[in-house]
């Protein structure tokens, strides 16, 4: 019995010891060292796509469509006969136009005769003055209907061109929103019968929300208190279709508009890019990036390594001791999974990867160095 009391004695001693090797034991954490990169700071937003000119082809006069004179879909030139409307009605308005000018002119002919006649009288008091003053004032009312005759014939013949409707620019047609036979030119009947675009140049309008524009303005009036060659080109903008491709050409920013939308917060910015092939078309999606800086060496480290307390970022370093530290930073633009260190972090210094919630400052660790695969890499 007092053998077996004495083996229990010491397992439990050699247990407790064991234990408190276990507790002791540095935990191991996986860390990322801290790297100068070359980067370039960018900004992507998405957009939609239009042509250089997108032209609405209007019936400004209503009636029957009479004609369409070209292929849908197809290339179209400046001048170019597109539709015709019946214009039987409008030839009746320019005969009876042309009958009122007839008539103007012979109404005319007849103020002007008693004008002749009347004038010579007067000068000898052969006729009274208010006889005069009548016939002065016919051949001013003759003249003046003559005017009114001719102008209200020139409208209806400019309103009977309305019935030839031609190309106002080159470029790609559209699929028509009428047919032959329909009545055009008066709501509900279609009066955009279609639309010419054209696409040697393509513009992507965007919106900045009212964070971005004001992140956008503090960048740009800190790059004025420092010399910087670039500050008065327009930046470079790179441009991505839906599939991830890249389009050949690089585009500038040529339009942003006064004001901020108060319904939505955003601002409306337009680029342009040449369309080499015409292979962009309107109403497209379109993912813009723009440069805000020259590419220059940059210390980046994860999102994930970063803790935010009230507006403050810190992260753990592991020091060559093993131990860890908690020291505040300072952080610039965010790039996809990887962040700006602008102070409080050296390259080439440890940071804490993984699993920040257990650690505390001056704790020993064991650390492991980890690969980080970003996904900005891929994005570029």
């Amino acid at each position: 019995m007092r053998n077996y009391i004495t083996v229990l004695v010491v397992l439990s001693i050699v247990a407790g010891c064991n234990n408190k090797s276990t507790q002791m034991t540095p935990p191991q954490i996986p860390v990322y060292t801290a790297k100068n990169e070359t980067v370039q700071l960018t900004k992507d937003f998405v957009g939609q796509t239009y042509g250089l000119f997108d032209i609405s082809v209007r019936a400004r006069v209503d009636g029957y469509l009479e004609g369409i004179h070209f292929t849908e879909g197809g290339r179209v030139e400046k001048g170019q006969l597109l539709y015709s409307i019946d214009p039987a009605p409008l030839d009746a308005r320019v005969a009876e136009a042309l009958s009122m000018v007839a008539q103007a002119k012979t109404n005319l002919v007849k103020a002007q005769s008693d004008y002749d006649r009347y004038k010579p009288l007067a000068e000898t008091n052969a006729v009274s003055q208010s006889d005069y003053d009548a016939a002065v004032a016919g051949l001013g009312a003759a003249k003046a209907s003559l005017e009114a005759a001719n102008a209200s014939l020139e409208f209806a013949r400019i309103q009977r061109s309305y019935t030839k409707i031609h190309a106002h620019t080159d470029g790609i047609i559209g699929r028509s929103e009428a047919k032959v036979g329909d009545y055009v030119g008066r709501e509900p009947n279609p009066v955009v019968l279609n639309t010419v675009s054209r696409l040697d140049t393509i513009r992507v309008q965007f919106h900045l929300t009212e964070l971005q524009y004001l992140e956008i303005v503090q960048y740009e009036n800190a790059q004025r208190t420092v010399k910087n060659p670039r500050r008065n080109k327009k930046a470079d903008v790179i441009l991505f279709f839906a599939d991830g491709s890249r389009h050949s050409e690089l585009g500038k920013v040529d339009f942003v508009d006064r004001n901020i939308d108060p319904t939505t917060g955003t601002l409306l910015v337009q680029a342009s890019f040449a369309n080499p092939g015409e292979i962009i078309r309107p109403g497209q999606f379109a993912r813009l990036r723009i440069g805000l800086a020259d590419a220059a060496e940059r210390l980046l480290i994860p999102v994930r390594c970063l803790q935010e307390v009230q507006g403050e970022y810190n992260v753990f370093v592991v020091g060559s001791d093993n131990k860890v530290e908690y020291r505040a930073v300072k952080v610039g633009p965010t790039l996809q999974d990887m962040v700006i260190i602008k102070e409080g972090l050296q390259a080439n210094e440890r940071i804490v990867l993984e699993g920040i919630n257990q650690l505390r400052s001056g704790m020993p660790v064991v650390p492991l160095e980890k690969e980080f695969k970003s996904v900005r890499t891929n994005q570029d």
